[in-house]
């Protein structure tokens, strides 16, 4: 079985790549803000949002978007140790979404030190309900996944096949298929975890790209 989000462009790319943004702090550790503002553009784009992002999501530049992560970075503001703890990211979401007027989107988290069984259902739920899945992944031993070590991402889809699940895992402007078991056994106990929104009833909006 396989679902995937729609997805939407900053200019040519997916989503936003934080190795693009002016500011320094931005640069090094915006990448929970840059999830958030991926999940704004999302609820915008397709359920009818329109509070919580400013700009037409057909056309969105890199200059807006980063003038939008800025606002977004005073809720999620990178810091020495990271945003590396779930309740840190969903505290500063909805403290954005509540400064927006928006009381649609509730969320809770889960912590990846699951089970994988328990984690891989919640992520399949979430997408099959169409909705975002935001996910930090701490410290891993696969080197392959090196440039998610101390990252937010978000999930848009998955694949499942016999013996695994893959995932798509959006970040850096673009989109990544990882095992999704992969990601889960890091090697620590300190695994980080996903954001889980409530489900959403669309506002009729397109569903174009």
């Amino acid at each position: 079985m396989k679902k995937e989000l729609q997805l939407f462009k900053v200019e040519e790319m997916i989503g936003f790549d934080q190795e693009l943004f002016t500011d320094r702090w931005m640069n090094k550790g915006g990448c929970g803000a840059v999830v958030a503002c991926d999940c704004c553009i999302y609820f915008k784009k397709y359920f009818g949002m329109e509070n919580i992002f400013g700009s037409d999501t057909q056309n969105i530049t890199k200059t807006y978007y980063e003038r939008f992560a800025m606002k977004m970075k005073t809720f999620l503001s990178p810091r020495f140790n990271g945003i590396n703890r779930l309740e840190i990211f969903e505290d500063g979401f909805n403290d954005y979404l509540d400064s927006m007027g928006e009381t649609r989107i509730k969320m809770d988290h889960l912590y990846s030190s699951c089970p994988y069984e328990e984690l891989s259902a919640e992520i399949k739920r979430l997408i099959d309900s169409d909705l975002p899945v935001p996910m930090l992944i701490l410290r891993h031993k696969n080197p392959v996944l090196e440039d998610f070590v101390w990252h937010w991402f978000w999930i848009a889809g998955y694949e499942e096949f016999e013996n695994t699940i893959m995932v798509k895992v959006i970040s850096y402007g673009t989109y990544f298929w990882f095992s999704l078991y992969d990601i889960w056994n890091s090697g620590y106990g300190e695994k980080g975890g996903i954001i889980r929104f409530a489900p959403i009833e669309r506002d009729g909006v397109s569903n174009e790209l």
